[in-house]
């Protein structure tokens, strides 16, 4: 379906083709309707399924012809920083040829940026995308002008209720006008949603597009490991792949410091992104990363939601997510915009069980890969046995998958 036919303002339009969107993906074909007739909607959708579009566009296209002067016309809530610039990005692509103007704010910058939100917030912008927290220590502050508001959204809801800012969140709905459209999007759909949901939405339409299952086209693998060959075998698979762009995720930031000073020990083009590094400087590494100036990305959980990079060839995770969520997450990084994409786990001697559970989400096994018979032995995969695997054998690297 071509986005002139949702009847939307010939600027927006104009807009979207110069971002370089063409059809739209399903979840936009059924959202954008609902949300253009001014229903209250709840989507359950997973990474990659062009979510941000489907609810951006109809509300830039509504204010263009409804926005009320010097107020806040809509409302974006995001649990992180990542998440809120790529939306914000977003913003500002479609509604370049539109006098619909954008900020998003979020915790972790300077004092500059704060007195920018301040007076965005003070003297009303037509869309503020924001983290909790950040615009809680605005509102704290008094000067937020949010009688106005037209549009709330909540994305990501089950991430933000998972981080603990359902508080949060029900504060700042309590200074937001009772007449409004409400828009919810969530990955999952878990009873703690479905409450929120019953709190703040009005008659929703409900919708629900490939809930909790990554991607067909990306080519899952697990490496059965010991701790100890994990560097050796992702500087193995590095060397093997002529790739471009590649991302290895991390549960923990040490984790992500050691990797990543161990493969520029190697010479590899690589930089690391977590929590400890300043903002400008993780905004500079992920830019560096999507112009493809750095080959490797290691990170923490931060970017497995909220990176809006395509073209990601293959995605490592160096240990065993905490859930299979946030597995999803982190594997839908790959085969993003119709291309195909490659995911390996490292399972170690204590991730079985970690990893069972994830397979019992995903409906099925994910095929185990040989490792490499250069690295030694390897545990065998017993997830029924507290803490996995003490039994070992030894693979042949052209036995792939046992």
């Amino acid at each position: 379906m071509n986005f002139k036919e949702f009847g939307l303002d010939e600027n927006l339009v104009e807009g979207i083709e110069a971002s370089g969107y063409e059809t739209a993906t399903p979840i936009q074909e059924q959202v954008i309707p609902i949300i253009l007739s001014g229903k209250d909607l709840i989507a359950a959708a997973q990474t990659g399924t062009g979510k941000t579009a489907a609810f951006v566009l109809p509300i830039i296209n509504k204010l263009i012809h409804s926005r009320t002067e010097e107020h806040i016309n809509a409302l974006v809530i995001v649990p992180t920083r990542e998440l809120a610039i790529q939306i914000s990005e977003h913003l500002d692509g479609f509604s370049y040829f539109t006098s619909i103007s954008s900020i998003a704010v979020y915790g972790g910058s300077d004092g500059f940026s704060f007195a920018n939100e301040k007076q965005a917030l003070s003297r009303g912008a037509d869309i503020v995308v924001c983290t909790p927290g950040r615009m809680i220590a605005h509102l704290n502050m008094g000067y937020v002008k949010l009688d106005g508001l037209q549009f709330l959204v909540l994305d990501e809801a089950d991430r933000m209720l998972d981080m603990g800012f359902n508080e949060d969140i029900m504060k700042i709905i309590s200074y937001l006008p009772k007449k409004r459209q409400t828009l919810l999007f969530s990955a999952t759909m878990p009873p703690k949603i479905r409450q929120l949901a019953h709190k703040i939405l009005n008659e929703p339409v409900e919708i629900t597009i490939a809930l909790s299952k990554p991607p067909a086209k990306i080519d899952q693998h697990a490496f059965v490991v010991y701790e100890n060959q994990k560097i050796p075998l992702v500087k193995w698979l590095l060397q093997s792949k002529d790739l471009k762009s590649i991302l290895i995720f991390c549960s923990r930031k040490q984790s992500v410091k050691d990797l990543t000073r161990e493969l520029k020990r190697s010479k590899f083009s690589v930089e690391e992104i977590h929590s400890d590094l300043e903002q400008q400087s993780r905004e500079q590494v992920l830019l560096d990363f999507k112009n493809r100036k750095t080959k490797i990305l290691v990170a923490t959980d931060i970017l497995s939601r909220g990176i809006d990079i395509d073209n990601i060839e293959l995605v490592i995770n160096y240990d065993v997510p905490n859930d299979g969520e946030d597995y999803i997450h982190r594997i839908g990084r790959t085969a993003r915009a119709e291309t195909d994409g490659t995911a390996y786990t490292f399972v170690g001697e204590r991730e079985h069980n970690k990893f069972s559970s994830i397979e019992e989400l995903l409906g099925k096994p994910v095929p185990k890969a040989a490792v490499p018979q250069q690295f030694g032995e390897a545990p065998l995969y017993e997830p029924r046995k507290r803490g996995g695997g003490s039994k070992k054998r030894y693979f042949h690297p052209n036995n792939r998958h046992r």
